[in-house]
């Protein structure tokens, strides 16, 4: 049994199963060969339901089918840009602790949900098959589990006004299921300057202490030492990496130099992947029999975290870069690369990274108690709630739209850590506007910044300083407070933050922008859109307000006070700008 064989092109032409009621219109049918599967639901805190599967011994497939209705589009943490509809000969994933979480959610055209679920287990492997039956008229998912003593257990969230709000309940529930969520140090919490996009592997101590002292005066707080400052670190290849020593030409005193780093104000921390391993390394003859699969990336193979040798020698590894060099933390990256391990039959890869990286929270955390650790989108889910504090989007270079979507997905279902953007990129070359517009494709998120800092024009470092200065100012709302993205096949264009009567509403479209003047003491309009005006459209009684327009380097170019009254209004606000709007009466 495989809702994932080559054999049924859809769905339909599996083996038929008896469908029940489940929840709202969804039903449901459990098949599990060998068993007699029995199933439960019930209401658990936060107006979830709890699905109950137990087929002990035995692997289970669950099949989840909605009527089609007015359905609009499926999201799911893997969903990247497919956000609308598929067949379902082509939706197809495969999750793990490391690669995602086993949950989407189905919703219409109004932006409400027709189905929302979770995996209230994140580790075991699963496999899905999701998409639009044809034969059927209607949207399924099927879920393959892998056979387990205990009952498999499902979240499932009632239909909800959006996809965020659905989200909310998932969140509170892993929330209170991981009362061990890695600490989140203030550091993590404060715009970050990496090296990555700036230098790519041409670091050395005199360069990025150059760009540490500029980046402490505009209001970072962390820096990131990419990819180049170990031995072999050259080329976009990965066959030197696994000893993990500096570079002695480009640091030849590692330790002073981040010393001299800290002195100005900055946490510092490394990246490391520490679970590949290329034949150039001195480390490769003894550590090769480990890591018999390649890597995706070029150069490498991958050390399979079901040894406990490995898990030993990762954790060593790690501890040793942090106590020898003085670092505040690490970016760990290339974690789900061991999922080139996964279904060969040897053990569950996403058990075996649990340990792992539960060895390696002790370990570090004992070391450094206020440690910051990095983990990449895919593997952010509320299963690494417990092993990382800052979530970092998925590279996408210069591309405001990009992190503005990955940065939201990722918070969706973000559990324990703050969600960072992909380090941003520009052409200092440009206007003004275009470094502000990556700075708010960002903004609900902790920003990371990657261009050489001492390149910049002037009216860039000035769009540099004030939109830091501003997401500082707002960092309650931005990433506290009630964010509704909308629709996840609109791209979010359209996002309201609010907390502490303070709205921030980011304009990514051409569209009339909802406004409560008379609820909320400040509106933040920040217009990202490619005109020089926001379409206001008042919902409530109005109010009289002042009004700060400020261009894309934060300069004020009109002061005005405005009496809104319900219905539209035509504000100027110049392209990449904002408008700051203050309650009088």
């Amino acid at each position: 049994m495989s809702t994932l064989s080559t054999e049924a092109v859809t769905t339909a032409e599996l083996a038929p199963a008896t469908f029940e009621p489940l929840l709202d219109t969804v039903e449901i049918a459990v098949l599990a060969p060998g068993a007699d599967p029995a199933w439960t639901l019930s209401e658990v805190p936060g107006g979830l339901r709890m699905l109950h599967v137990e087929a002990p011994g035995s692997p289970v497939e669950i099949r989840l089918s909605a009527p089609l209705g007015d359905t609009a589009g499926y999201w799911h943490p893997k969903a990247g840009w497919s956000r609308t509809l598929v067949a379902d000969w082509e939706g197809r994933s495969r999750v793990s602790l490391v690669d995602g979480l086993a949950a989407g959610c189905l919703y219409d055209y109004s932006g409400a949900t027709l189905l929302a679920f979770a995996a209230a287990d994140p580790v075991p492997e699963v496999a899905l098959r999701f998409g639009v039956s044809e034969e059927n008229d209607t949207h399924v998912v099927h879920l393959e589990l892998p056979p387990s003593t205990a009952p498999h257990r499902i979240l499932f969230v009632p239909r909800s006004r959006s996809v965020a709000w659905a989200m909310r309940p998932l969140r509170g529930w892993y929330e209170k299921q991981t009362p061990a969520a890695m600490p989140v140090p203030e550091a993590a919490r404060l715009p970050l300057y990496c090296t990555w996009y700036a230098f790519n592997q041409q670091v050395d101590a005199t360069a990025v202490e150059q760009q540490a002292a500029l980046a402490a005066d505009m209001g970072f707080g962390t820096l990131i030492l990419d990819d180049g400052w170990q031995r072999f670190g050259s080329g976009r290849g990965y066959a030197g990496v696994g000893d993990w020593l500096p570079d002695p030409d480009k640091f030849p005193d590692f330790a002073t130099h981040v010393a001299r780093v800290r002195q100005l104000g900055l946490r510092y921390m490394a990246w490391v992947a520490p679970l590949l391993l290329g034949p150039r390394t001195d480390c490769y003859e003894q550590w090769a029999s480990y890591a018999p699969a390649l890597a995706k990336v070029p150069g490498a193979h991958v050390l399979d975290p079901r040894s406990p040798e490995v898990r030993s020698h990762v954790v060593r590894l790690c501890v040793r870069l942090v106590r020898d060099y003085g670092l505040d933390g690490l970016k760990v990256d290339f974690l789900d690369e061991a999922m080139a391990y996964a279904g060969d039959g040897r053990g569950d890869v996403g058990q075996a990274l649990t340990l792992l990286l539960t060895e390696l929270r002790s370990a570090l955390l004992a070391e450094r108690s206020d440690l910051l650790l990095e983990l990449r989108q895919p593997y952010v889910g509320p299963g690494m709630a417990a092993f990382g504090n800052m979530l970092r989007s998925f590279d996408c270079p210069a591309d405001s739209t990009a992190n503005r979507v990955r940065t939201i997905d990722t918070a969706l279902l973000a559990v324990g850590g703050v969600v960072h953007s992909d380090p941003l990129l520009w052409d200092t070359t440009a206007p003004a506007a275009t470094a502000a517009r990556q700075l708010i494709g960002a903004l609900h998120s902790v920003p990371q910044v990657s261009v050489r800092l001492d390149a910049l024009p002037e009216d860039h470092a000035e769009a540099v300083r004030f939109w830091l200065a501003q997401w500082r100012r707002l960092r309650p709302q931005l990433l506290d407070g009630m964010v509704e993205p909308g629709r996840p096949d609109d791209l979010y264009t359209l996002v309201q933050a609010g907390a502490d009567g303070v709205n921030v509403v980011s304009v990514f479209s051409d569209r009339t922008v909802p406004v409560q003047p008379a609820v909320h003491r400040e509106t933040v309009l920040i217009n990202a859109t490619a005109e020089n005006r926001l379409v206001l459209e008042v919902q409530d009684e109005g109010a009289q307000v002042e009004a700060e327009i400020r261009d894309p380097s934060g300069r004020i170019i009109e002061q005005t006070r405005i009496t809104l009254t319900p219905g539209l209004h035509n504000l100027t606000v110049p392209n990449m700008g904002l408008a700051l709007i203050r309650k009088t009466a």
